[in-house]
């Protein structure tokens, strides 16, 4: 294994030396031209667009903190080199989908033009992918062409801070690998059984309690103790709007998630009444170690799925109003997602008014009353101007008539929605869960399954067996990161490394360009930016078990 081991590194080493052109996700068309242009602190980024201000702040900032210069920002008129240039404009390109983009580098300069704003953003990521990865002052790069555009609208990354808080700095360095790849959605799982992670004026409480737990399991669920320690923490409104910005600064759009009426545990520590029974003390499966209190409602201290959930009562209504009033203040997204997942229906059914409720409204049953829960979110959402997603578990009992679908459990419910003329995100657990354990040697603690890169690079988001009038409902993909077993950024950075460079090409790329050889050499690329950057990823690749 040793030699193997050796023979690939060798491998990775040649690769790095010898490829000159790496850009991922891999570009429409790209012309290797002869010779070469050199980026030093004397080459001035000349702005052809004020709308452009942004792009040139974020080239700058990174050669600020990578190779330790900042080129002068000329504005459009002012003096400028007739040379050594670096050009950002608008060029009308007419793709479909916003982000295309044309990039030609030449001897005396870069010229990159965007069908809009978001293109000459998305330029400039490839440009910066071009960058030696050694800080000096004379970075060469290549000759070349390249043409541009996106395949799919909806290019998404998930992480969930629920399970494990995980500080405001990292939030914006994952919001950073997300505009690396060109991918466009940061959707953000904010609210958990294990903890309620973002301010609410209105209801103090649920940051005050239901931000954190008093012990979190050791090892796979039930686990073999407790940690004993008070862990925990929020988001305040200032840090969101924060956070929102510097997303809108590198055109990813956050969509926060609120989840209901499953998952809900947090926020019923935190104001009992949101139970179907506010009376009776939260339940833990007997083989977990319980640390702390264990009367009257708690956060809970293990992973899976409970069964007090949120009562569909007036009460609870009026609050997740009022909840989500002051949620679409603070994220400007067209959708909201309202979760709907792993709803169990215990509660519901031996609830006296649960059981009147579906008869007053002549529901079928417990899905019935899902359904009448998640239609009235969505009206409210609605009468607002906004937009629900859903995990497919919405469409039991009757889909809300706007929602979108997110499918997680396999393709099936993608495939479903887009018959009833829903739009669907692609999120099957097989492919695009990045809490799977990428090799079969993982010495850390997952969820379990199995996902190597090759696997998610393989993934074709819209289904086979769909027609092609179905097929167009298929926004696009993401992938998920569930932090049952992610307690810190670095085990998330190792999680999703070098997984989702290969989702980004999925999404981005043609289906015709892909190509595993073709990648893997770039791959190898990303992995040796990655250690410049300091950033942690898994060397799954290289160990012959996973070949």
């Amino acid at each position: 294994m040793k030699k193997r081991l050796l023979a690939l590194s060798l491998l990775f080493a040649v690769f790095v030396k010898s490829q000159e052109i790496s850009i991922t996700p891999k570009p429409f068309r790209t012309i290797k031209m002869d010779g070469n242009f050199s980026i030093t602190p004397a080459t001035q980024i000349i702005l052809e667009e004020t709308s452009l201000e942004k792009t040139a702040s974020f080239l700058n900032d990174y050669l600020q903190k990578f190779y330790g210069f900042k080129l002068q920002i000329i504005r459009n008129g002012g003096l400028r080199n007739k040379t050594n240039l670096i050009r950002l404009d608008l060029e009308r390109i007419g793709n479909p989908i916003p982000g295309a983009y044309t990039m030609v580098i030449d001897r005396s300069s870069v010229s990159i033009g965007g069908d809009n704003s978001v293109g000459t953003f998305y330029g400039v990521q490839s440009l910066i992918q071009l960058l030696p990865l050694e800080k000096k002052q004379n970075l060469i790069i290549p000759c070349m062409e390249v043409e541009d555009k996106p395949r799919f609208a909806y290019r998404g990354m998930h992480l969930d801070v629920g399970r494990h808080f995980l500080p405001v700095e990292f939030i914006k360095k994952y919001i950073d690998f997300i505009a690396l790849y060109k991918m466009n959605t940061f959707h953000w799982h904010l609210t958990e059984d294990q903890g309620w992670r973002i301010e609410i004026k209105k209801y103090p409480k649920l940051t005050e309690v239901g931000a954190f737990r008093n012990g979190t399991i050791i090892g796979h669920h039930p686990g073999t103790g407790n940690d004993n320690t008070k862990e925990g923490g929020f988001y305040t409104q200032e840090q969101v709007k924060d956070i929102v910005k510097y997303a809108t600064d590198r055109f990813i759009t956050v969509i926060p998630e609120i989840e209901m009426p499953g998952h809900a545990s947090a926020a019923i520590a935190a104001y009992p009444q949101l139970s179907c029974f506010p009376e009776e003390p939260t339940k833990h499966l007997p083989k977990v170690v319980w640390n702390g209190d264990s009367t009257g409602k708690q956060v809970q201290q293990s992973w899976g799925v409970y069964p007090d959930v949120f009562s569909p009562s007036e009460y609870t209504f009026t609050f997740l109003q009022n909840v989500l009033d002051e949620v679409l203040q603070l994220f400007p997204s067209k959708y909201i997602h309202i979760g709907g997942d792993e709803c169990p229906k215990d509660s519901w059914k031996r609830s006296d008014f649960c059981q009147k409720l579906i008869k007053e409204n002549d529901l079928k049953d417990e899905h019935g009353l899902q359904s009448y829960f998640i239609q009235r979110i969505e009206k409210y959402l609605n009468s607002k101007g906004r937009q629900i997603i859903g995990w497919d578990e919405i469409l039991e009992g009757g889909l809300a008539p706007n929602a979108t679908v997110m499918s997680w459990r396999g393709e099936k419910g993608g495939i479903e929605a887009a018959k009833q003329k829903h739009n669907v995100i692609m999120t099957p657990g097989a492919w695009v869960y990045f809490d799977h354990s990428q090799t079969k040697n993982e010495d850390s603690v997952t969820i379990g399954g199995y996902t190597t890169v090759q696997k998610v690079y393989g993934y074709e988001p819209v289904p086979a067996e769909m027609t092609a009038d179905d097929s167009k409902y298929v926004l696009g993909a993401q992938a998920n990161v569930w932090t049952e077993y992610m307690s810190n950024p670095s085990k998330v950075e190792y999680m999703i490394f070098p997984r989702m460079s290969a989702l980004s090409e999925v999404l981005w790329s043609t289906k015709e360009a892909r190509n595993w050889a073709d990648y893997e050499k770039r791959m190898l690329i990303d992995m040796k930016r990655y250690e410049w950057w300091g950033v942690t990823y898994s060397k799954a690749f290289f160990d012959p078990a996973n070949k």
